[in-house]
């Protein structure tokens, strides 16, 4: 069974833009991830331009299948400024500097960062903002969902949560 850092990396390339280098990896991501077989057996059959716009309905129109974790916490306010800092401080404390066009929190980048690390802290800690995340896309139908089941399976159940 593949270890946790396997499956990070790869939830962090199936959770981005399925651009020509992600079919390109497919094959790979299929054999390495196989609790992601779900999605990448979708992604593999979906021509890349209706997977492309599958993804932009997903996840670029609105907020509600966000993929930044701390919008999940602290919406659209003030607080959520110090959440990023506070990615920022822990990717820095890892010895990584956060350098990219995304926000910190964007949850590829997080998932990219506990692959690298071992370092779960930021995932366990948005575990409540993964499991609505999850929960939306179920509800929506889209296999972006097997995902996050895949993802939030290796975290652990919070106090409140119960699994079936």
């Amino acid at each position: 069974m593949p270890s946790d850092a396997v499956l990070y990396q790869a939830a962090a390339l199936c959770l981005t833009y399925p651009d020509d280098d992600f079919r390109a990896r497919l094959p790979l991501l299929r054999e390495a991830a196989p609790q992601l077989r779900e999605f990448t057996d979708y992604a593999a059959v979906t021509p890349p331009q209706e997977l492309a716009a599958h993804y932009v309905q997903v996840f670029d129109f609105k907020n509600r299948h966000s993929l930044y974790l701390s919008w999940w916490r602290d919406g659209d306010t003030r607080r959520r400024g110090m959440s990023l800092v506070r990615f920022k401080d822990v990717y820095r404390a890892a010895g990584l500097e956060f350098t990219g066009e995304e926000l910190p929190d964007f949850l590829p980048a997080v998932l990219e960062f506990a692959a690298r690390t071992g370092n779960t802290d930021l995932l366990t800690e948005h575990r409540a903002g993964l499991g609505l995340l999850r929960a939306r896309l179920t509800a929506f139908g889209t296999p972006y969902a097997s995902v996050l089941d895949a993802v939030c399976a290796t975290l652990p159940i919070p106090h409140t949560e119960v699994r079936s």
